[in-house]
């Protein structure tokens, strides 16, 4: 699906195009990869993913366990903080996740979050966040017209390439 960036050098960071990170569960649990993998393709159409591995199949709950945690820890802050947006899917509760939405909250870097309507209840420390857009969805196409509408209040527009 994508290739994973192994560097804390970023060739993104040069670009003029938006930045975006995507958060959903690795370690946690990967029952909603399917689900990750489209809402990573619609952002796409907005900017650069920069954690497209997140919707990765192959990628399991032992995430990139060939690199250290340290690597992983400095590598992902070092991508959310030269992000402009911060989209997280919080359906499968994650620790890390929740790190990711309390540092864009200290960096003052947007957050949407999104939630299945009818799954496990989200954290309050998330949905009680006045840093954070909080959304349920029932399906993958009204979390496509959320992202819009958000992405719009942002002042980002979709560019689609043919």
């Amino acid at each position: 699906m994508s290739e994973v960036v192994h560097t804390l050098a970023g060739d993104f960071v040069a670009e003029k195009s938006l930045c975006i990170y995507f958060a959903g569960s690795i370690r946690a649990g990967r029952d909603d990869v399917p689900t990750y993998a489209k809402l990573i393709n619609k952002l796409k159409d907005y900017g650069k993913v920069l954690t497209e591995h997140v919707g990765d199949y192959h990628l399991s709950v032992g995430g990139q366990s060939f690199l250290s945690d340290k690597f992983i820890h400095d590598r992902d802050l070092y991508w959310l903080r030269n992000s402009q947006v911060l989209v997280a899917e919080v359906t499968t509760p994650s620790l890390g996740v929740g790190y990711e939405i309390a540092y864009a909250n200290i960096w003052r870097i947007p957050v949407i979050t999104l939630y299945k309507r009818g799954e496990k209840s989200v954290s309050a420390m998330i949905s009680g966040s006045e840093g954070c857009r909080h959304f349920e969805y029932e399906n993958v196409e009204e979390a496509y017209h959320i992202i819009e509408i958000e992405m719009v209040k942002l002042g980002y527009e979709a560019h689609h390439e043919s």
